[in-house]
Parts: C-alpha cells; structure tokens; sequence
C-alpha cells in the first residue's frame, strides 16, 4: 500500500466521534501529505489471451471480455489488427512484433515491453495465436510478469491443431483410428519412427513451406508409412481464404505452391483424410472464396457483408457515395422545431441516412428520443427500423412485403380527420430522392413536408489495385444496393468485367445496371439485403452443382476467367 493511502486510515474519523471536546491543536497535519487524488491501482495485469487460429468468431468469452476491457493491447500477430475493433476507442496497441528501428523483437524484448505496458497499473492483454499455452516464449514472457509482481492469468484460444483440420472436413479420429499424434516440425530432434503408425493419425504443425512437407513426407515414408498414405495441407484455416491441397505422402509436395503457404499451415496424415470428400463443410460452401464488390461504405453494407461471410464470401466495402449536409439547413431546422411542437403526425424514414441525419440535428440542439413521444414513426425497412430501435425508438410501421418506399405506401394508413389529429408527415431525405412516396402520402390524403436532410455526392475513386480488380476481373460478384450505386460505381471506377456475376437488390436496380451494358445475373426476390446475399448465395450454389454434374473442377467466377484466358 502507497504512503498516501497509509495516511487516510478509517481510524481517525471513529477518534473524533469519540471525543467532540479535543481542540483543533491536538490534530497534527503533516506537510509531506500530498493533495488528494482518485485512487489508482497499484500495479497492472496482463492477460496471455488465445486468439484461435484465424476466424474471429472462434474467440472465447472469456477473450472477449478481457478485450473488452483492456487498456492496453500487445499485438505481434499479422492480421490480427481486426480483433481491436471489440476493444475500447482509446486502448493503447504495443508492437510485440518489432523494435522502433523495424528489427524483430526477441522474447527477452517482448517481456519487457509486456511489463513496461504494466505499469501504472494498467490492464494488459497479450494476443497469442493460437491457444496461447504455456511453451516457449510464452514462459519466459509469464516469468518476467512474476518478477515484476504483475499478476497474469492465461486464456486458452482453439488451437489450430484441432480447428484447421475440422475445417477442412478432416476429423482426426474415428471409429477404427483413435489415437492423434501432434508434432511441431520446427523440432530438430523428432523421433519418427514413434510417430509412423497406419493406426494413428499424425497432425503436423508449423508446416509453412512447401519444403518442410516435404521434408516431413519423407521421413515418414524413410520410417515405414505406406508412400500411399494420404495427406492434407492446409493453411489460412478457418478463414475465408483457407486453402487446402490433397495427396498422399507420395505427392503432396508436388501438389503444394512454392514458397511460404502461413503461419498457421496443418498438415494431416493418415486415413481419416479420406473422409474429407464427404464431411468436407467450409470450403464447400456456396460463396467460399469468393472475392465480392459490395458498393457501400462500411457503416451502411454490415448487415450485407456478414451475410456474405455466412456463405464464405470475402466482402470488400468500395463506397460509391458520400454524404453531406445540406446546403441550407434552415429547411432541416424548422421541420425539427415543428417536431418538437406538435406539427407532425408522422415521421417517415426512408434510409439509414436520415436517421443519422435527423439524430445529428437532434444532439445538436440538445435533444433525444423522448421528443418523438406520441408521434408515429414509419421505416422504409429492417435496418433503417433497427438504427432507430438503437436511438430508442420503436417504428410503428415497417413494410410487410416490398422494403421500398412502394412497399411502404402499400401499408400506408389513409389520412382520416376523425381518427387523426394532424394531416402533416415529416419526410426526411437525400436531395435526388424520387417523388413516389411524396405523391403517394398526398393521394392517401396526407401534406408533407419533403426535407433535404442530406446531400449524396459522388465519392472519390477507389484506389488503382481496386480500380484494376473491378475493370479486369479480380472481383468475383457485385452486389449493387440501389439504382445510384450502379451509376456512382461505374463513374468512379469504371464497368466491371464480363466475367463477374452482376446481382441487383430490385428491378430499378436492374434496370439501371442494364442501362449501363451489365449483364444482370441474380436479382434479389425481395429488396432487402438480406435477399440479396441468400440470391448470390443460390446462384452459387447451383453454378456449384452444374460443375459437379459436368464433372468439371468448382472455379470461382474469376478463376474461370483466368483458366479461359491461359487456355487461349
């Protein structure tokens, strides 16, 4: 305990209660106490957390809360980066990979910067890939905690050992084989010949060269396995960009591309790989590795890429516009007024847009949710209605079918003075919204207020790889979200190549596309983003089929394009 908190003792409090007649002289105050602070902790943590072999959502719950929580973050993972997004805005990142001059860091270095991190008491979480066990450096790193008095604790991840092999549709036991062998061959004193046995399967870990299967495929036929034996290499596991190559201990380096294949690479040996052509359930999935062009910014297209990675698709955000305030914002101003003063009946959200726009204004003037008290709220669809449940408030009229602004007048109630107080709707929108919902309202016999609450303008162009990709083929799908995103993306970036598959959220969309001279191949049944990743999806599925029935190899869109081209 600090010499300031020995000062503040529960105490001197009970003392004075005791006796209310002692004169104020007979309280000394001593002149070396310093001015009273919040208390702080007296010394850090650190956490040793397992971060799985690749896919985020094999984090445990314990590791997410740590990151949670943490205040200070030591990353020495490449391609880790993404875990930060479930830590605090202002957690510190240490680089445990390499030093101020871009050298690597040694163990010894790590520890020290693990415990520099500490101090102050800080909460450090360590990000180790894999499981995160106690071997190797991790020891050393763990030791240097104890000797500076920072506690520590160990979060186990998924190892990779289990996990990649699982996901290529490999299980390491079955009924006739129940005994796993785990070697790293990074080991230069492996026994071999205890490993070879028909009876077992043999999980190779830190294969990352071509030339170390290899090596390995050599020793155990050198020991007596069968040349015949079959084998799987596998790496980037559990990730969308996971690879897999098949063959037997013969082969398989033939099989293998040269050079470095990653960090996390398993290789398995023995007969439970043959099973793979019937489990096999990741990299047979509708979309896997497909690269696709999603023409929205992050913000708006999450709900749309999750879906995509469901299917095993590797969504890449290209923004296509960007949105500003109106020019004159006294239009905004006074419909946010007659808000607040009872004006409106409704208030109709057509796009995410408008509710960031109209929440903006509201926060500006110091306002909240509770000014839409007896007002109703209409949303044009699921994610406009869930940006205003996270505002607090609840829609009271979201589209049954079509999510459109059709769709919306369709459910639409017509004005009626006996049940309804005010005729006014308040119609928040981008300034190139179309007047079929104003026309629509007025028909129905309502007034509206048509208020530019944003501008769209055209974004900057993607960078040049993007640019490259989507003009030559790099880009195994699109999926364009509005009529504008069509057009925005082609003055931006150009057309996309004929090979890629071109899928539209509804029929103007399409319509724009075609326009454009796209070949429209998937149109969502329904205009939601939703439907439109479960169409792609389909499209996938049966392109899949067709090549499996033809007897032909599964090619993604732009692989196909490739093979064409080297066969020309």
């Amino acid at each position: 305990m600090s010499p300031t908190r020995k000062t503040t003792t529960p105490a001197a409090p009970a003392a004075t209660a005791a006796k209310p007649a002692a004169k104020p002289k007979a309280v000394k105050t001593s002149t070396k106490t310093t001015p009273a602070e919040p208390a702080k902790r007296a010394s850090g943590s650190v956490a040793f957390v397992g971060i799985g072999p690749g896919d985020p959502g094999l984090l445990t719950v314990r590791a997410l809360e740590l990151l949670r929580d943490a205040e200070v973050v030591v990353l020495s993972e490449n391609g880790r980066e993404q875990l930060l997004s479930y830590c605090p805005a202002d957690v510190a990142v240490v680089d445990g990979a390499f030093d101020a001059d871009g050298a690597p860091l040694t163990p010894a270095a790590r520890a020290k910067a693990i415990s520099n991190a500490a101090k102050g008491g800080k909460r450090v979480i360590r990000l180790v890939d894999g499981d995160g066990a106690m071997t190797g450096h991790l020891a050393d790193e763990a030791a240097a905690c104890v000797k500076a008095g920072w506690p520590f604790q160990v979060v186990p991840g998924v190892s990779p050992v289990a996990a990649v092999p699982v996901f290529a549709g490999v299980p390491l036991t079955n009924k006739s084989v129940r005994e796993v062998r785990v070697v790293d061959v990074a080991d230069t004193k492996i026994d071999w010949a205890s490993l070879a046995s028909k009876d077992a399967t043999i999980v190779l870990s830190g294969t990352t060269e071509r030339s170390l299967v290899g090596n390995a495929a050599a020793k155990l036929i050198e020991v007596g396995l069968d040349p015949a034996t079959p084998v799987i290499t596998t790496w980037s596991g559990t990730t969308t960009e996971q690879r897999t190559v098949a063959g037997t201990l013969a082969d398989i380096v033939n099989a293998l591309p040269a050079g470095t294949l990653a960090p996390t690479a398993v290789t398995v040996v023995g007969e439970v790989v043959n099973l793979r052509e019937t489990l096999s359930w990741f990299e047979t999935r509708p979309l896997f590795g497909w690269r696709v062009l999603v023409p929205r910014t992050k913000e708006q297209s999450g709900a749309l890429s999750a879906r995509l990675r469901s299917y095993g698709a590797v969504p890449e955000e290209v923004p296509t516009i960007s949105v500003e305030p109106p020019r004159t914002p006294q239009q905004m101003e006074r419909a946010i007024k007659g808000l607040v003063t009872g004006r409106y009946e409704w208030v109709a959200f057509t796009s995410r847009n408008a509710v960031r726009a109209v929440r903006e204004k509201f926060e500006e003037y110091g306002l909240d949710a509770r000014a839409f008290s007896g007002i109703k709220v209409a949303a044009v669809g699921e994610q406009t209605a869930a940006d205003l449940a996270a505002w607090g408030i609840r829609a009271d009229l979201v589209p049954s079918g079509e999510q459109s602004a059709k769709g919306l007048l369709e459910d639409w109630p017509p004005f009626d003075e006996v049940f309804d107080p005010i005729n006014r709707v308040f119609l928040p929108r981008a300034d190139i919204a179309t007047d079929v919902l104003v026309a629509g309202l007025v028909n129905l016999g309502w007034e509206v207020d048509d208020v530019t609450a944003y501008r769209t303008v055209r974004a900057a162009p993607p960078p040049a790889p993007v640019r490259e990709a989507i003009k030559g083929g790099g880009f195994d799908a699109v999926v364009f979200t509005s009529a504008s995103t069509v057009r925005n993306l082609v003055g931006i970036a150009g057309k996309p190549h004929a090979s890629t598959i071109i899928a539209c959220i509804g029929p103007s969309t399409a319509a724009e596309a075609t326009e454009h001279g796209l070949r429209v191949d998937v149109l969502a049944p329904t205009p939601s983003a939703r439907e439109l990743a479960d169409a792609l999806a389909d499209f996938g599925e049966a392109r899949r089929a067709a090549a499996e029935e033809a007897g032909e190899a599964v090619l993604r869109p732009s692989e196909k394009r490739t093979a064409a081209r080297r066969r020309r």
